[in-house]
């Protein structure tokens, strides 16, 4: 079995951000950097399939040579080796992404490719599914568990409302897993040096017969949200009252 997950390096979540003097994305020289969360567990998702099944597990990024260490993290982890497509990716739609990814995933022909349901940078949630598509691979979203069953595997997807879903499915696919499905491992001591010698493919996005900079999406200005103070009073009497303010929280604020 060939597992192959997609990872991506994203701004680490305590980075304090300052948008850059072009206004179109932020200042980037000084920030730290860490593997986008979802796709940790879509790491350890394929990790745990290995140990239980046999195989390897390879790690595919697109990113700048600076993602070179979140790439020795995956394999540090665990992960027998690793495609690196240097690239700036700032360009870049989730078409446009799908597309570089699927040109390197089809030369692995993978059993499984895992990627995490969305980026915690951009959070578009589209790249999974577009790959899977452009691949012809079938596809299920927001996994909380994968079990192999035969020949193909059964999954848990969550729903609504506390509500989920179980699908049979063959192979290969594709799966974008939710965060919280686990818990993540820390890389050993042993891991981290195993990890510098390990193989790391670098390839680029001419290798792929892609072209870089070309984006159906353009991001012509981001700012900080604007703060702002409303208060709402409520007529009636206090169960009247009440019962507004929890309609207002269930269904406007979400927070019950």
């Amino acid at each position: 079995m060939k597992f192959l997950v997609a990872i991506k390096q994203v701004p680490a979540r305590d980075s304090q951000l300052r948008i850059a003097s072009s206004g179109k994305w932020i200042e980037d020289g000084d920030l730290a950097y860490e593997i986008n969360e979802p796709d940790a567990y879509a790491l350890e998702a394929a990790l745990q399939l290995k140990e239980k099944h046999g195989g390897e597990v390879v790690a595919l990024c697109a990113a700048p040579a600076r993602a070179g260490q979140t790439i020795r993290e995956a394999l540090a982890k665990g992960a027998d080796r690793a495609n690196h497509i240097e690239e700036e990716m700032g360009a870049f739609d989730p078409l446009s992404a799908a597309r570089l990814l699927a040109a390197a995933i089809k030369s692995e022909s993978p059993d499984l490719v895992l990627t995490g349901l969305q980026s915690d940078d951009l959070g578009y949630g589209q790249t999974g599914v577009i790959l899977a598509e452009l691949l012809g691979l079938p596809h299920a979203t927001i996994i909380m568990q994968v079990e192999m069953e035969g020949a193909g595997i059964r999954v848990k997807r969550e729903l609504e409302d506390g509500w989920f879903q179980h699908v049979d499915m063959p192979l290969p696919a594709l799966l974008t897993i939710q965060s919280g499905i686990s818990k993540l491992r820390y890389a050993t001591l042993m891991g981290i040096k195993k990890a510098k010698t390990k193989e790391v493919k670098r390839l680029g996005a001419a290798d792929l017969g892609g072209a870089p900079g070309t984006a159906a999406i353009t991001v012509d200005r981001i700012y900080l949200p604007e703060r702002t103070k409303r208060t709402q009073l409520f007529d009636g009497s206090p169960k009247e009252a009440a019962a507004k303010l929890v309609e207002k929280l269930k269904f406007e604020a979400r927070v019950i």
